[in-house]
């Protein structure tokens, strides 16, 4: 589960290292020091503390509107990755926000309704998500786990009368 939360911490916000050519990274809440570490520290599989550290960036320094829309896209992220389903689809939907379109909070919340069997649901995110980010991997990752539930064989037991 970790490898499909991960990609969105980073996809969203400023980005770093792309005119020099290096890899690109993403530093979510530059000036926040809470965001920054909060973060690195979801990206690192430290979920309950990037948890702890980007809900207190939220609160303590009031963030930009772009910062924000990351960071709860984040929580969303650390949610899932910690099982916490309800929660994560809260925070993805504060995310989005009136007309929404952080692609990576549409794709948590599709994986986290695909977590908990919610599959229309599910498809209308991901199908959102396609809209504004067509080549991201990760919508077509959650995609194929999406088509591989449809085509798990169902048994089905004939009632004898």
């Amino acid at each position: 589960m970790k490898r499909f939360i991960l990609a969105c911490t980073l996809a969203y916000g400023v980005q770093a290292g792309a005119a020099s050519g290096d890899p690109k990274t993403t530093i979510v809440g530059s000036g926040n020091e809470f965001l920054a570490a909060g973060t690195y520290s979801i990206q690192i599989g430290e979920y309950e503390e990037g948890i702890c550290l980007t809900l207190l960036g939220l609160t303590r320094y009031p963030p930009s509107l772009e910062d924000r829309v990351a960071a709860l896209s984040n929580l969303c992220a650390a949610h899932v990755a910690v099982g916490e389903l309800n929660l994560a689809i809260d925070y993805c939907t504060q995310s989005l926000g009136p007309g929404g379109s952080n692609w990576c909070a549409y794709s948590n919340r599709a994986y986290a309704y695909l977590l908990k069997g919610m599959f229309s649901e599910a498809t209308y995110d991901l199908d959102t998500a396609a809209v504004i980010n067509s080549d991201a991997e990760r919508i077509a990752e959650i995609r194929g786990m999406l088509n591989e539930h449809g085509l798990r064989p169902r048994i089905s037991i004939k009632e004898r009368q």
